[in-house]
């Protein structure tokens, strides 16, 4: 029997992910007479507390469908792809089984490889074991402050080769992760990977293409609109109860960094708003060179519409 089909709308930053998602829906709904819900699939919008830092959808876009993975954890928690991909994989099965289409859209590329080709993340659903690793995770973390992070470095290296091989651009979260899970289970990451997990469904993947001068021409706009719109007071109102990108994941993001450092008088406003632009045309750089590396996504313009 055929799999069921699930669209995944991907690409940078600022490309218009949201309204093509919204389209989309629409058009699904109109021509099936199925209801639509869709799936986050950023690592950010999942946080509570910072919906314009995250630019998430607005309060009339998230009515209009149900959607996922928007505005669910507190930033004191932890989650990573393994986790998404679990629970989303779950959450596709059960919209379909009640005769409802998801709808995944998102710019997180692990996120998305997580769904889609279900790369192994171990002990998302073990509570005694996600509670080893938060303890073996802060000591790990307490050893980067005493010998920094290029300990952390050697320590992958010599543990797990494959993984420190495979990391085209150091990432400290990602360096932690590997070293805890092999710390906890004596089992190189690299090899919890490699393990098989069935998909359910069979993915028709889209990323939005854009000029680079046109993407960072709107990268530049919407950093003023959200600094406009509250997102300094947003991050203000964070700091004043101890909440700090150094201390949390969660806010260690581009927009959020800058403005901690703002906040801190290590920069001025102006560097500040200018770093924040800069740092998410980067951003976009890394994105686009992740997506373009996966042949099985179609690159469409943003105005283009998803047949269904």
């Amino acid at each position: 029997m055929a799999k069921p089909k699930v669209i995944v709308i991907t690409g940078p930053t600022a490309s218009g992910k949201t309204a093509l998602a919204l389209k989309t829906a629409q058009n699904i709904e109109s021509k099936t007479g199925k209801t639509v819900e869709i799936i986050s699939a950023d690592s950010r919008q999942v946080y509570k507390h910072i919906p314009i830092t995250t630019a998430q959808p607005s309060q009339e876009e998230l009515s209009r469908f149900k959607h996922h993975f928007v505005n669910m954890l507190e930033l004191d928690e932890e989650f990573n792809a393994g986790e998404f991909g679990s629970q989303a994989r779950i959450l596709i099965d059960k919209l379909f089984n009640e005769g409802k289409i998801p709808l995944v859209v998102g710019g997180s590329g692990l996120y998305v490889n997580s769904l889609v080709y279900g790369f192994f993340e171990i002990g998302s659903d073990d509570k005694l074991l996600s509670e080893k690793f938060k303890i073996k995770r802060d000591e790990i973390y307490r050893l980067k402050e005493e010998k920094g992070l290029e300990h952390l470095l050697d320590e992958l290296k010599k543990y797990d080769a494959v993984t420190f091989a495979r990391m085209k651009e150091v990432k400290e979260r990602r360096v932690i992760r590997a070293l805890e899970v092999f710390y906890v289970t004596g089992i190189p990451i690299s090899q919890h990977q490699s393990h098989k997990i069935e998909i359910n469904f069979d993915v028709l993947m889209y990323g939005i293409q854009k000029e680079r001068s046109v993407l960072y021409e709107r990268i530049n706009k919407r950093t003023d609109v959200m600094l406009s719109s509250g997102m300094i007071e947003e991050i203000e109102a964070l700091k004043d109860l101890s909440y700090h990108y150094k201390t949390h994941n969660s806010l260690n993001t581009v927009g959020a960094r800058e403005i901690f450092d703002f906040l801190d008088r290590l920069i001025t406003k102006e560097r500040m708003t200018e770093l924040i632009k800069q740092n998410t045309r980067r951003f976009a750089k890394r994105q686009l060179t992740w997506f373009r590396r996966d042949e099985n996504i179609k690159w469409i313009g943003k105005d283009s519409e998803i047949r269904v």
